[in-house]
């Protein structure tokens, strides 16, 4: 299936956009799960959804954004944003490993096979948890800065140096 454009244009920027919301959103959304134990009960599935839909979307975009360089001159800015864009997959995918971790392991039926009573759990279970916490907000973060990155660099080479001026 091409996927290079949708409806004549060219599919890149278009299906970008779901990547550029979904991976910071599920970013958000697994900080706050971590940091904020109300807001995980509330949140449940979804932040792992977010995740995963960021998730399916970057090989896709990916994919229309190779058509789309393969159709233009050689730049190095399209280079380096190429270059970016190759390590969202990387990125994105560790945060729906941990957005799926951290969601399963508040799952009443495996919270409740973990060892001692929710209060009193043993110290090697704290230090698990609060690893899976640390590694979780990282995932957040690298997603979150390589999603930046790919798509600084890719605006940089779409719009070059373009000044906004207000309309001077």
């Amino acid at each position: 299936m091409d996927i290079s454009k949708i409806n004549g244009l060219p599919a890149h920027p278009l299906l970008i956009h779901v990547v550029v919301v979904m991976v910071p959103l599920a970013a958000v959304l697994l900080v706050l799960s971590v940091v904020w134990p109300a807001a995980r009960r509330k949140l449940g599935i979804v932040t792992p959804i977010a995740a995963l839909i960021g998730l399916a979307f970057v090989p896709v975009a990916q994919e229309a954004g190779e058509a789309l360089e393969h159709s233009l001159p050689h730049s190095d800015l399209i280079e380096r944003h190429s270059e970016y864009g190759d390590q969202v997959l990387f990125g994105a995918s560790l945060l729906f490993v941990f957005a799926v971790l951290w969601w399963a392991i508040h799952l009443p039926v495996i919270a409740d096979r973990l060892p001692g009573a929710a209060g009193s759990r043993p110290t090697w279970v704290k230090l698990a948890v609060a690893g899976l916490a640390v590694l979780s907000i990282g995932s957040a973060a690298l997603a979150s800065v390589q999603v930046y990155q790919a798509g600084d660099s890719g605006a940089k080479s779409a719009w070059g140096d373009v000044q906004m001026t207000n309309g001077k």
